[in-house]
């Protein structure tokens, strides 16, 4: 499927994780959001953003102000960007994850190169035929380990003056602190993105855990949906929706199953490939409110039995 074809969903996907990827990348050498170990505090669009301290420790004014500027300047500020944020994936789940992480757009990258080069999306898997030669194991396994450097470098910038670190690659005196943990991460942001990437997701990301367990308390949240009673449908489906899935989940189970669904819509974009001719449309949908809650609704028994029938 080319890009015209693509539905408008994952057109906008495409562009809002390639935009967050890229911001994610340029942000610390464009001053638009960094940690800067040499100064001590945030810079945020170029303007250092502190707690407003600076003052009562050199010896002027007196706690209550300080108190109140820490509020303002550091409490309040996290805590409505924390309430915003929570209110998003409570309506919506981990849609942070399938639409802006920069991590899970390297799960995706990677899926697609595996798929192409090794004929299997994860190493975990059973490859649909046998890999050729050691020569797609190498192009697969350094891709991963440059974007791995990649990644290293950009959080690096993140601590210390971008403007400082670039000459200093390329005349090769980062210093010895920089070096080791260009080293460090480099090795290990490799063996996630060749090993264990959608597992870190799954398993590692605190972020991701953190959203699934907001979107799961709350019942009527936006989940995909699978319309059981056209089940018989999926009968001429080779189980399509759950190959798409980045995560490897089981797209028409039940919401409790997907405890770490992305929200990417892989699986609805490959259920309308499959049912393109098909005048009623795909058979798995968004759905939120008293939909969603039908989604864990029947009994857990019931649904093993359905799927199993028709994968």
């Amino acid at each position: 499927m080319n890009f015209q074809q693509k539905p408008r969903r994952e057109k906008i996907r495409m562009f809002t994780r390639t935009s967050f990827f890229l911001l994610f990348i340029f942000a610390p050498f464009l001053d638009i959001f960094r940690y800067d170990l040499t100064l001590g505090h945030f810079i945020l669009f170029a303007q250092p953003w502190t707690l407003g301290l600076e003052s009562f420790q050199q010896g002027h004014g007196d706690a209550t102000s300080a108190a109140i500027t820490l509020l303002t300047h550091g409490f309040f500020p996290v805590l409505s960007f924390i309430l915003i944020i929570a209110i998003i994936i409570w309506k919506m789940g981990r849609v942070y994850c399938g639409w802006l992480c920069p991590h899970f757009s390297i799960v995706e990258i990677f899926n697609d190169m595996m798929l192409k080069h090794l004929n299997r999306v994860t190493l975990w898997e059973n490859a649909s035929k046998k890999t050729r030669g050691v020569l797609p194991w190498l192009v697969v396994f350094f891709s991963c380990a440059l974007m791995a450097f990649v990644w290293a470098f950009s959080l690096l910038s993140y601590l210390l003056p971008p403007k400082e670190l670039i000459p200093g690659l390329l005349h090769f005196e980062l210093g010895v602190g920089s070096t080791r943990f260009l080293i460090v991460a480099t090795t290990i942001f490799t063996i996630d993105f060749f090993f264990t990437r959608h597992l870190f997701c799954k398993f590692g990301c605190a972020v991701g855990v953190f959203q699934s367990l907001i979107w799961m308390a709350n019942s009527k949240a936006m989940v995909v949906s699978f319309d059981k009673s056209r089940a018989h449908s999926c009968q001429s489906c080779d189980r399509e929706c759950d190959r798409a899935c980045p995560m490897r989940l089981h797209t028409r189970s039940i919401k409790r199953a997907k405890f770490t669904c992305t929200q990417c819509g892989q699986c609805l974009n490959a259920c309308d490939e499959v049912q393109i001719n098909n005048p009623d449309g795909k058979i798995i949908n968004w759905v939120t409110n008293k939909k969603a809650q039908d989604v864990d609704r029947n009994a857990p028994e019931f649904e093993k039995k359905l799927l199993r029938k028709y994968r």
